[in-house]
């Protein structure tokens, strides 16, 4: 559906006047600043409006979003089926990769917080390098990242933003520590709280560092910096139980076509995945507005400057509950037989998802209650409300975000 330029601009209009009517003068210093950084959101989205449109398949970046690094994520091979447990001693129980060198695995991963908006922070960077990333909705429909890094590192990744009341249940069910740029106050003490040294927040170089610009979008974080950072903190770097994921690079039998998931958390905040058959991932696009329509173009990693590609995409569905506009909590430990839908090989396949232990990783079962396999590589995971539509034509999915 086209979405014009004046409606768009109409609809963040309205939204900002929500937003300073919401103040008051007893609020924390952490909300003024929540309330700043999404003023600046809605400048950044209603200033992009006015630039011409990218071309959906071949965009060209500009030269301030031009790769800041020449590195490159390195593919590792596979070692056939593996899992939920009795990894080899040199294979990632994250991704059912290969490593270079096992020593890497003999510390925690590290999880880092990555702003999906406001939109001119994009392209994002190192999203590639992460063995799993977590996607999920913060209000005022809106959604960020939370991008995990344990078999390889990224050197730089971000742009680093705020925590969140879901993140420690994330990092301690993979046994991790949180890179991180502030919080409210009650969300900070509850992620403290929670995972205590283990949480990292602010500008601590070379972990986590501005780099001069000074404002919402210039923070990064550094994944093998971070490792070096916790552990001079005293948080204990060694190899955790991290079963519970089985792979195969042989899809399972069962699946529907799955060529397309698009995942809608509101009518300007759109992520879509489309299948690669050469290369047997999905790449990933994402809404643009910085023209009279909103199109779909290609998310892109900085670091890199080519488009994300993941061998597993999984939308999950977890219980809600918003205590305030920006104050939401989702259900993730102890929940068993909630509903999830896995893509790989072009295929979806409609399981559950089950999360046994606080400190072990999400769990994929099929009808049988076995293990399902993902594909081996990387993972994106989408978190989505119980209550979600979801819609399937032809093996293009479309998921709408509902709470609770």
């Amino acid at each position: 559906m086209k979405i014009s330029k004046m409606r768009i601009k109409w609809v963040f209009f309205v939204f900002l006047m929500i937003v300073l009517a919401s103040c008051t003068p007893n609020q924390t210093p952490d909300m003024d600043l929540a309330n700043t950084y999404i003023a600046q959101t809605i400048a950044a989205v209603l200033e992009e409006t006015d630039q011409p449109v990218q071309d959906s398949t071949t965009p060209e970046p500009t030269a301030a979003l031009a790769p800041t690094s020449t590195t490159t994520a390195t593919p590792k091979p596979t070692v056939g089926a593996v899992g939920p447990s009795n990894f080899p001693e040199n294979v990632n129980p994250l991704t059912g990769l290969l490593v270079d060198d096992p020593s890497i695995l003999n510390r925690r991963p590290v999880l880092v917080k990555v702003a999906n908006y406001p939109a001119s922070g994009r392209p994002h960077a190192g999203l590639s390098f992460a063995d799993i990333v977590f996607e999920y909705y913060i209000g005022y429909g809106s959604n960020r990242f939370m991008a995990l890094y344990y078999g390889q590192d990224a050197p730089q990744i971000g742009p680093v933003r705020s925590g969140r009341l879901i993140d420690p249940y994330i990092v301690t069910m993979y046994e991790g520590i949180l890179g991180f740029e502030s919080a409210y106050q009650t969300v900070y003490d509850h992620i403290v709280n929670i995972l205590g040294s283990r949480a990292i927040s602010g500008q601590v170089c070379p972990a986590i560092c501005d780099d001069g610009r000074g404002i919402v979008t210039s923070v990064f974080a550094d994944s093998a910096e971070l490792s070096a950072l916790a552990a001079q903190r005293g948080v204990q770097n060694q190899r955790y139980n991290l079963d519970g994921m089985a792979f195969d690079p042989e899809a399972p039998e069962g699946g529907e076509p799955g060529d397309d998931a698009l995942v809608i958390y509101s009518n300007l905040d759109r992520g879509e995945w489309r299948y690669e058959e050469a290369s047997g991932t999905y790449l990933r696009w994402i809404e643009d507005t910085t023209g009279n329509e909103l199109e779909m173009v290609p998310l892109v990693d900085r670091l890199t400057d080519e488009q994300l590609s993941f061998s597993n995409v999984v939308v999950l569905f977890a219980y809600h509950t918003e205590y305030a506009e920006t104050l939401i909590d989702v259900n993730l430990w102890n929940s068993v037989g909630q509903r999830a839908v896995i893509f790989r090989d072009g295929q979806a396949y409609d399981l559950t998802w089950t999360t046994p232990q606080t400190d072990q990783p999400i769990q994929f079962v099929d009808a049988n209650g076995e293990p399902f396999p993902l594909k081996p590589g990387n993972t994106w995971v989408v978190v989505l409300g119980s209550y979600s539509g979801v819609t399937v034509d032809e093996g293009s999915w479309k998921f709408n975000f509902y709470m609770p």
